[in-house]
């Protein structure tokens, strides 16, 4: 059930995707969301969410879809490099990222004036599919917050769960029976008004930039916490410690999925 109708236009891209996409997601999944009505009808802002699956990012869009807005992805570069896919992804308004690249700043440049256009920028804070053996959310990295801070946008907070039974984290093969049930929890809108204008020097602007990470970090876990019904480990799992031993949990994962 449509929520909320779409004000912007379309454009080919969507128009040519929706009509296959939405009915596919439709018949292979139960949406149980709440607090749809958080996200802002109008206006630029970032939506935050936790990364269980590949398939998250059409989830996502079904949501925000369904609400009146049009996703906005910080899309890896790696989707760019077959043509026809990179022709579909420029026209749906995504933005490639090169990481570890200069050309990550022009990817940060391109999600901050689309923010200010008024469209609704969609980043995953981690950066990847989680890779916490329970997949919790992992420690965040920086982008979303330097996007908010830059241009004093709302950063709204979902909670997400239920992905990864219809595509198990790094699988290549979908669980399409019976449907999935999708949990999606949109919470309030972190604050970070207090960081805003923090002066760059003595660091001052990037332990703002860290601190802005660390809260909508808490935020998407909070919001986790409550569509698992379970409560999250007291310290979230680093990439930088324990990537290794948590490759190893996924690749069982997908072995016996």
């Amino acid at each position: 059930m449509t929520v909320r109708k779409l004000q912007q236009p379309r454009g080919w891209a969507f128009s040519f995707a929706v009509p296959i996409v939405k009915p596919l997601l439709l018949a292979t999944t139960r949406r149980d969301w709440h607090g749809g009505e958080k996200l802002p009808a109008s206006g630029g802002f970032v939506l935050v969410l936790n990364h269980v699956s590949h398939v998250d990012p059409l989830l996502a869009a079904h949501l925000l879809y369904d609400h009146g807005r049009l996703p906005r992805y910080l899309a890896k570069a790696g989707l760019f490099r077959n043509r026809l896919l990179a022709f579909f992804l420029r026209g749906a308004g995504q933005i490639p990222v090169h990481r570890a690249s200069s050309s990550a700043v022009g990817a940060y440049d391109a999600a901050v004036e689309a923010v200010r256009r008024g469209e609704c920028v969609v980043v995953y804070p981690e950066g990847t599919i989680t890779r916490d053996p329970d997949l919790w959310p992992m420690r965040g990295k920086t982008g979303a917050a330097r996007i908010a801070l830059a241009t004093g946008c709302p950063v709204v907070p979902v909670g997400q769960w239920g992905a990864q039974e219809l595509l198990a984290p790094y699988a290549k093969v979908p669980h399409l029976v019976p449907r999935k049930r999708i949990s999606m929890l949109v919470g309030d809108p972190v604050d970070l008004s207090d960081l805003a204008g923090r002066p760059d020097q003595r660091g001052g602007r990037a332990a703002a930039v860290q601190q802005a990470t660390d809260r909508i970090m808490a935020a998407i876990t909070g919001l986790v916490e409550q569509v698992r019904g379970e409560q999250a480990p007291p310290e979230r799992f680093d990439m930088r410690r324990g990537g290794a031993q948590a490759d190893e949990h996924h690749q069982d994962r997908k072995d016996t999925a």
